[in-house]
């Protein structure tokens, strides 16, 4: 948002002379940094390590091939988090967002394991990333098919997407499990969730924002106390390892598998852009093109070296959006720390052991919260959105509708070609790719309707009365009597009384 008294007007290359604090650049304690970190990575620890223990079982490998493989997982997560955080020049978005091994892939990854084993993976995923990484220029450009409208939508279904995952881990997470579903497990579960709230409600600031950290520790204490978990095992396996790169043999690469693992890049470049957009909307930072851009460069060339390393395709974490939603750090390198200790995670395979050991319940507790935040965040940026006479409120039901079924149906394209699968089987790609056409469909390529004019035959897309100059946004600059957007491009004024 723009401060008070500053000249709206500016020209970009004036403005850039005075310091600013973005809200993502504040910098805390060290002592803080740690706790809030290490909160990131709880909440996403799970999620992290399932899709390296899922495609090493299917792809035969031994117990302790599939330990690499999540220390692997671990270590490359945090790397790309570092750089998706601090970043480089043209790569990284410099906002708080967790990077760790994508879920889109993973059933993709493991029909390819059927016919070349992991190396054909690993091939698929290095030559997949180099093409998604050549064409991030052209997903950058899409901020301007990103308003409210479509960001709501996408923020809510990233919410609603992850509600299941907090249900089966209240549940117990192991379906397998005899006590999955137990009046025990649901009741941990609810208990951790009340500890969020209580600490949450009653706790001075610093405590409050590390309600779900705290809730995890007093959590697993409880279910420690009543049997519930077991830390017999941290003490098994080397105390230290360093990544091993190639370990499983050089990659191999084969048309079909590289075609067919494009297809999940793609989806993993819209569903990061989506978390992208969500966190800057959260944070309440700008993301233009090139700060777009600069993230999905860092998501592939993450992507592209994993590999080397024993991991998969990288991606943000949806669920740490929603921490940053709940407890309100916004701070960027409180999540490059949690990279860090990613890293050690990985180097250091008994913190991930201990980590491994805190029961499904006590993340189901935290995970209904955390989650519920990031769609209750997408409804009130929906709530932004005008629907007087116009086509938003349909959009809405659709995009929302739509990314909802493959949450409360997963097997509903089952019967479908295998891309078709992989491009909606997620409901954030789903109600994302539903979001986009709709609106530009309604919203941009209408025609003979005065509350929706056609931007056919118009010079720009933005319009704006003189009566509406407080309007302005972050970035517009007066020239030679023209005015003009942070990207450039003229925006036409309009005389008083037309429209």
């Amino acid at each position: 948002m723009r401060k008070e008294g500053e000249n709206a007007l500016e020209h970009p290359a004036t403005a850039r002379t005075k310091i600013a604090l973005r809200p993502e650049d504040e910098r805390l304690s060290l002592f803080a940094n740690l706790a809030y970190g290490i909160q990131h990575i709880l909440t996403m620890y799970g999620g992290i390590v399932a899709v390296p223990l899922i495609v090493g079982q299917a792809a035969g490998l031994s117990a302790s091939d599939i330990g690499l493989l999540i220390t692997a997982s671990l270590f490359a997560g945090g790397a790309a988090t570092i750089l998706q955080t601090i970043g480089l020049p043209f790569f990284g978005c410099q906002l708080p967002l967790v990077q760790g091994v994508s879920f889109a892939g993973v059933a993709t990854m493991i029909a390819i394991s059927g016919n070349g084993g992991i190396q054909a993976i690993f091939g698929a995923v290095i030559a997949s990333s180099l093409l998604g990484l050549l064409i991030t220029p052209v997903f950058s450009r899409i901020t301007r098919f990103f308003p409210p409208l479509v960001a709501g939508i996408v923020i809510t279904t990233i919410g609603l997407t992850l509600m299941p995952v907090a249900g089966s881990w209240a549940m117990g997470g192991n379906r397998a499990a005899a006590d999955f579903g137990s009046q025990a497990n649901i009741l941990l579960a609810a208990v951790t969730m009340v500890i969020v709230l209580l600490l949450s409600k009653v706790g001075n600031a610093a405590i409050s924002r590390l309600s779900i950290l705290l809730a995890l520790v007093i959590g697993t204490l409880i279910a420690y106390a009543f049997g519930m978990t077991d830390f017999s095992r941290v003490s098994e396996g080397p105390v230290f390892a360093l990544p091993q790169i190639f370990h499983f043999g050089y990659p191999t690469f084969g048309v079909a598998a590289i075609i067919s693992m494009f297809i999940v890049i793609l989806v993993t470049l819209v569903e990061t852009s989506a978390d992208i957009f969500a966190v800057g909307e959260i944070v309440g930072t700008k993301v233009d093109s090139r700060r777009l851009g600069d993230g999905l460069r860092a998501d592939m060339l993450s992507s592209m070296l994993a590999p080397v390393f024993g991991s998969f395709t990288q991606s943000a974490f949806a669920q740490n959006v929603g921490l940053v939603a709940v407890t309100g750090v916004k701070s960027r390198y409180v999540v490059a720390t949690g990279g860090l200790i990613l890293v050690a995670l990985g180097l250091f395979p008994i913190m991930g052991r201990v980590v491994a050991a805190i029961p499904s319940p006590v993340l189901g507790g935290a995970g209904i919260v955390l989650f519920g935040t990031v769609t209750a965040s997408g409804i009130r940026t929906l709530s932004r959105v005008d629907y007087a006479n116009n086509m938003n409120l349909i959009i809405v039901a659709t995009s929302i509708g739509f990314g909802t079924i493959p949450i409360v149906l997963p097997g509903f394209y089952d019967q479908f070609p295998a891309w078709v699968e992989t491009i909606f089987h997620s409901g954030i790609s789903s109600s994302a790719l539903m979001a986009i056409t709709l609106n530009l469909l309604f919203n941009h390529f209408t025609s003979g309707n005065p509350d929706q004019p056609s931007v056919f035959g118009a010079a720009s897309e933005r319009t704006i009365r003189y009566a509406d100059i407080a309007q302005l946004q972050d970035g517009d600059y007066y020239v030679n009597g023209k005015l003009y957007d942070a990207e450039g491009n003229e925006v036409p004024l309009i005389a008083v009384g037309h429209h």
